[in-house]
């Protein structure tokens, strides 16, 4: 029992630190809403000027650590008024690859600067033993550093609860606006809260080196530990944090010390992450004010000739060049297909995978084990690679389910790493200290190894790649690539028109899962001894930024980026042009990632397509066969106008509360078909509240809702869309990426399976349904079915909206304010279009409008909130002369109701009735 003590009090030191390290990320994130991947570089270059300063020149400890936490303190302030204060409109991934671009810099510049070895660091710190009864004692150090931690937990914990900084902080976190116009500047707020947190970044890595060595990536992989804590405290409590960090050190000294598995204690702060996030089930609480732009996509279109070009010119390199040139074309096609599995994982589905080249080397190491202790052939044991490494691909979206951006990062990063630590490292597992020791490889009976006949290796790995370029095209235009790339831009809607989104994530990773195995097999088996080490988590995190400096939306893109890998075509370049330059590679390809992120975040694949259709258009006017060609007419099926499946909804006492507000209080209505019941009350009534209850994106606190006599209360958002439950949402939500058809087509396509498969060879496009066809000409949209959404005007995308909720051909439609900002003939003709959703086709229709002589020319039935009960219901001439109603509108009880309208008939003012007057239909045939 003592020696498990002794271990607990060893590893109150190490928790301390990675406490200073996660306040750090907690003020960060408090103050500008960034999570910092950077916050182990940065605290990492203050430790080695700590270094420099004290050891190498001499100087005082205290000097010493002084230069280093103010140097940490100034490149995160830096950071932040340099790259992330221009990236405040960006999307969330674009700011996390930032952060990204500035850790490779930051790392490439130490390497450079110092070297790659390990440093050992004697501790300044007072380290005579402190005996705490039998054989129990603590070093001095150990409880100096927990001492400094507490303190500053504290000090920290004052700072922002009473302050009038900490109060600024937490009026920035709420809302930069709101915040701005009571004089607080966000900028100042960010920039010192950068400064603030960086700093404690770099004290805890000055202090952690006497204990973990000081070294580049040992010190860049304090950002996960720290991240752990941080993570524990919703990025919020620096208590929390504190004692998160102490139980995460604890645990790693007592695992380390008692546990078989090597790599089991350091593997702590990644199990913690995952633990963390399945629990919670939740994003972090990122703020979000403005519209967020994602980096361009391609549209999956193969042009035999420019694939043509492109293998010929491949094929010629690989035949004419020498195998020193062949070995680096050869790494960056094999990077490339490790970059094709992020195009899918991160461009086409917006979830960013920090572990694809952890993934790829466990598919190199079940084909190097089945090869070399089993005696399977290369080609056998390649596809048990690729196929074995899906199923591991898709564990670990699995605790990711239900997170996206830089949650499912966070989960990633840390299961990558998890991976490297215990399977990776452990010579038990890999072949022994030497690696696995394969021999040469064989194909159809001929040697193709890569150090005897490279050519022909390369000859292997471009045909990989080349069909596996391919694959991608034929999903990208399939109907498995629209439901990722609805799932990419809005995940809600995706979910409201019927797409599993848990499903096509796991389709996503599950497919990217095999393009990285087969890059990490190819990449391996170029050498007789393959050294799984090699596989780390920082090369994943690099291979992101090559994947989005190359194009991550792209096929093509990843062509780009790999030749930025070590070794790869940029590296045989910049040698062959400047001797050494191979050294620099890695700092270009960080400080070319911020840039790119800063100016242009679509990447180099769609700046080239730019160029070379400038290109032809300049040469077409001489070259006739250059000339583009004008897309084809979209040709329609005939429509078909049948009414749907008549179904009613009905809605029983339905309460919905958030903590202690109740939004929905006891509500019931009936919708039927063939009829229209209108939603209406003043602003924070709880109608869009009541629809996101009914459609299954709240949850009802209690309550009974049924269709057509059946209980929905546990179905999910997708199943009740399937049973004919559609929505459209007050803020549009469309897939703005997409053309318009494509937004219509995700929504009518068929939910089956099988198409995840056949879209992999074979890409079908369904035949449009004939009521989609209907919807299409019923709100015009025939002309612009190949436009995209982003460049239509707002009231055909307000009738988009509309149509692709009609799409899924529902029995019961709930609108959510689908006249806002309309002009009053755009607002006339919706109403004709919405009374015949309701007369000809059938549809139980649900309608929240603000506009009045909207709602009363169009609706059958009228239910009135206020305060998220009903006051109201009756038809429309009942509703006008409501006195609760026009209490509600007027903001007034019925008592000073009543008083106003005694004011009123002695001639005071105008009668409160006409707030809810009589109103004409807007025209006869409206009705």
């Amino acid at each position: 029992m003592e020696q498990v003590i002794r271990f607990a009090l060893l590893g109150f030191g190490l928790g301390a630190l990675y406490s200073l390290a996660s306040q750090g990320l907690v003020l960060i994130y408090r103050g500008s809403g960034v999570l910092n991947f950077a916050h182990g570089a940065i605290g990492m270059v203050g430790a080695y000027i700590e270094w420099q300063v004290s050891v190498v020149h001499g100087a005082p400890y205290a000097v010493g650590v002084i230069a280093g936490v103010a140097t940490s303190a100034l490149l995160g302030a830096l950071t932040h008024l340099v790259v992330m204060r221009q990236l405040r409109r960006a999307s969330p991934l674009a700011r996390v690859v930032a952060t990204l671009g500035v850790l490779i810099t930051l790392q490439s510049l130490v390497v450079i600067k110092y070297g790659s070895d390990v440093q050992f660091v004697r501790s300044s710190l007072p380290t005579k033993a402190i005996h705490l009864g039998g054989s129990v004692v603590i070093s001095e150090d150990r409880v100096i550093l927990l001492a400094i931690a507490a303190v500053l937990t504290v000090v920290l914990w004052a700072l922002y609860k009473y302050t009038r900084f900490g109060l600024g902080t937490a009026a920035v976190a709420e809302n930069e606006r709101s915040a701005a116009t009571l004089g607080w500047s966000p900028d100042v707020i960010a920039t010192s809260n950068w400064a603030l947190g960086s700093g404690l970044a770099g004290l805890a890595a000055i202090l952690i080196t006497p204990i973990v060595t000081l070294q580049v990536t040992v010190l860049t992989n304090l950002v996960i530990a720290a991240l752990a804590a941080a993570l524990v405290a919703s990025f919020r409590s620096f208590p929390i944090a504190f004692v998160a960090a102490i139980v995460i050190g604890v645990a790693q000294t007592e695992l380390t010390r008692y546990a078989h598995q090597p790599g089991l204690g350091s593997s702590v702060p990644f199990i913690v992450i995952v633990v963390v996030m399945v629990l919670r089930g939740q994003g972090l609480p990122l703020r979000d004010f403005f519209l967020q732009r994602l980096p361009a996509i391609g549209n999956g279109r193969v042009r035999p000739l420019y694939v043509i070009i492109g293998v010929a010119i491949g094929a010629i390199l690989l035949s004419t060049t020498s195998p020193t040139w062949i070995d680096a074309i050869t790494i960056s096609m094999g990077t490339a297909l490790i970059l094709l599995s992020i195009v899918v994982v991160t461009g086409y589905t917006g979830q960013l995978s920090l572990a694809q080249y952890a993934i790829a080397g466990f598919g190199a190491w079940i084909c190097g084990r089945l090869v070399a202790a089993h005696g399977w052939p290369f080609w056998a044991g390649a596809i048990a690679g690729v196929i074995g490494t899906v199923p591991l691909g898709v564990a670990f979206v699995l605790p990711a389910a239900r997170t996206r951006g830089i949650n499912f990062a966070v989960v990633t990063l840390g299961l990558g790493t998890a991976l490297e630590l215990m399977l990776f490292d452990n010579s038990s597992y890999t072949g022994g200290f030497n690696g696995t020791q394969i021999k040469s490889p064989h194909l159809f009976g001929a040697d193709i190894g890569a150090i005897t006949h490279p050519t022909r290796y390369g000859f292997l790995t471009l045909a990989v790649l080349t069909i596996a370029s391919l694959v991608i095209a034929n999903v990208r235009r399939g109907r498995s690539g629209r439901r990722l790339i609805a799932i990419r831009t809005n995940e809600r809607a995706a979910a409201a028109l019927g797409i599993s989104v848990p499903s096509a994530k796991l389709y996503a990773f599950g497919l990217s899962a095999a393009l990285a195995a087969a890059g990490g097999i190819l990449l391996a088996f170029r050498n007789t001894s393959i050294t799984y080490t090699s596989f780390t988590s920082f090369t994943s995190i690099t291979d992101v930024a090559w994947a989005m400096i190359g194009g991550i939306g792209y096929i093509a893109g990843p062509i780009f980026g790999s030749t930025l890998a070590t070794g790869g075509l940029g590296t045989a370049v910049s040698d062959s042009i400047f001797s050494g330059l191979a050294k620099y590679v890695a700092l270009i390809g960080g400080v070319s990632l911020i840039l790119l992120v800063l100016q242009n975040q679509d990447g180099m694949a769609k700046e080239m397509g730019n160029q070379l259709r400038w290109v032809g258009g300049k040469l077409s006017k001489r070259v006739p066969f250059l000339r583009a060609k004008p897309p084809k007419p979209l040709v329609l099926p005939p429509e078909s106008r049948a009414k749907v499946p008549p179904r009613t909804l009905e809605v029983t006492d339905l309460t919905v509360t958030y903590g202690v507000t109740v939004a929905v209080d006891h509500v019931s209505l009936t919708v039927r078909p063939g009829r229209i019941l209108g939603l209406i009350g003043p602003n924070g009534a709880g109608k869009t509240t009541f629809i996101d209850a009914v459609t299954g994106f709240a949850r009802a606190t209690s309550g009974e809702m049924k269709l057509d006599g059946n209980s929905i209360n546990g179905w999910s958002v997708v199943q009740r869309s399937r049973r004919g439950l559609s929505r459209s949402f007050q803020s549009l939500e469309l897939f703005e990426d997409s053309s318009v058809i494509d937004n219509l087509r995700v929504a009518s396509d068929p939910r089956d399976t099988l198409s995840y498969l056949r879209d992999l060879v074979y890409p079908v496009q369904p035949v449009l349904p004939g009521e989609v066809v209907a919807a299409i000409n019923e709100f015009g949209l025939e002309d612009t079915l190949q436009s995209k959404v982003e460049d239509l005007p707002y009231g055909q995308r307000r009738l988009l909206a509309i149509a692709r909720a009609v799409a899924t051909r529902p029995s019961v439609l709930l609108l959510d304010e689908p006249a806002a900002g309309l002009g009053d003939v755009e607002t006339a003709e919706l109403a004709r279009l919405v009374k015949r959703l309701a007369t000809d086709w059938g549809m139980s229709v649900l309608l929240i409008e603000h506009d009045m002589n909207f709602v009363m020319s169009v609706c059958d039935e009228i239910v009135v909130l206020d305060f998220g009960r009903k006051i109201a219901e009756g038809n429309p001439a009942e509703i006008r002369n409501n006195p609760a109603v026009v209490a509600a509108y007027l903001g007034e009880s019925e008592d000073e109701l009543e008083e106003d309208r005694e004011f009123e008939t002695s001639g005071g003012g105008t009668p409160s009735s006409e707030v809810l007057a009589p109103i004409p239909a807007m025209t006869e045939d409206v009705r």
